[in-house]
């Protein structure tokens, strides 16, 4: 038995957010007895949409409690009901903005009040920074979600926590949002995030602004190390920094006789992965190439030409082959060859 009305969510604890239930069930099976209980349990999706971000609501499950209220129902109980809890379930909730983005964070982060300062700080100069490379056909704002422990972390991303110890930030497509018009959120993990420099945190922050802004031109289909090279190459870009200071564990292995024979596949950046900090590197390195050798413009176009690909009837790496020849005119084997010369290059005095 399905109700037909929408419920809407008065005590979603974020200022700023409005909320409804959505798809309503019962969970009783005989819809007459449903009709005559004072109370019961009901499925719903709580569709959440953060005021100037979402262009989408997210979706959360939950399983309600109601019961009868005059001619109406009051939610008694909520739960979550699968999928990665909303971050106001672990814990009560407090946000700040700046020009170009907005903090949510939970009231138990150590220095509260200066860590969120500091954010929308450099929050609001990675939208400026990556506006001047990817210009300005994203909405231009980005969300950042900050809980308290790594532990609340992997929670929110469903996963062990320790499979995500090196990570600082990771960009997520939040749940029941179109892939056309997601609703992104950053979600930092406080123990690596915490001890990075300002200098650090300002590169990961750019980095994560950049998969924001890239998320309509990013497919399944997009290799991780073109997509995760471009946030790289954009975080670093005009930072002055060597290649050396950039990539210092691929600078080692370099120097050790250890070369990559070719660009680094997805699963090198799977959370926990032996090596994933070359990966990356390797990946900056690759995007680097492009940009230096054919201009900021071209590095761009090219991401976006793959993208623009339907996916489908045709190897990857061919498609990447006649995407590099088509934007940059020379294929794949070629811009491997001049990439491990870079990488080469590293061990330079």
């Amino acid at each position: 038995m399905e109700l037909l009305l929408r419920g809407r969510a008065s005590a979603l604890p974020v200022p700023g957010a409005t909320a409804e239930y959505r798809g309503i069930v019962l969970s009783a099976t005989d819809g007459a007895q449903a009709d005559r209980a004072q109370r019961f349990s009901v499925s719903a999706d709580l569709a959440v949409r953060i005021d100037g971000y979402d262009e989408q609501p997210v979706v959360y499950p939950r399983r309600l409690e109601v019961a009868r209220a005059g001619d109406g129902w009051s939610v008694e109980r909520e739960e979550r009901a699968g999928g990665p809890p909303p971050l106001w379930d672990l814990g009560t909730v407090r946000t700040a903005s700046g020009a170009h983005c907005r903090i949510l964070a939970l009231d138990a982060v150590p220095g509260l009040v200066e860590v969120m300062a500091a954010v929308t700080a450099f929050g609001d100069r990675a939208v400026a920074s990556v506006g001047e490379v990817w210009g300005t056909a994203w909405p231009g704002r980005v969300l950042f979600e900050l809980p308290a422990t790594q532990d609340q972390f992997a929670q929110l991303m469903e996963s062990d926590p320790a499979s995500w110890a090196g990570m600082a930030a990771v960009t997520v497509a939040a749940p029941g949002a179109p892939w056309h018009a997601p609703a992104d959120r950053v979600v930092v993990n406080p123990d690596t995030y915490g001890r990075l420099s300002d200098f650090g945190r300002q590169v990961v922050i750019t980095h994560e602004t950049t998969h924001v802004a890239t998320r309509a031109d990013t497919r399944a289909w997009t290799p991780l190390w073109l997509s995760e090279g471009a946030a790289d190459w954009t975080a670093y870009r005009d930072s002055g920094r060597t290649p050396q200071q950039i990539a210092p564990e691929l600078t080692r292995d370099v120097a050790a006789g250890r070369l990559p024979a070719a660009l680094p596949a997805d699963r090198a950046f799977a959370a926990g992965a032996e090596g994933i900090s070359q990966a990356y590197e390797q990946s900056w390195l690759a995007c680097a190439l492009i940009a230096r050798r054919h201009g900021p413009a071209k590095l761009v176009s090219f991401y976006r030409a793959v993208g623009a690909e339907d996916g489908r009837g045709e190897d990857r790496d061919h498609r990447i082959d006649r995407l590099l020849r088509a934007e940059l005119g020379l294929g794949l084997a070629e811009f491997t060859r001049l990439w491990r010369d870079e990488v080469a290059a590293l061990a330079a005095p």
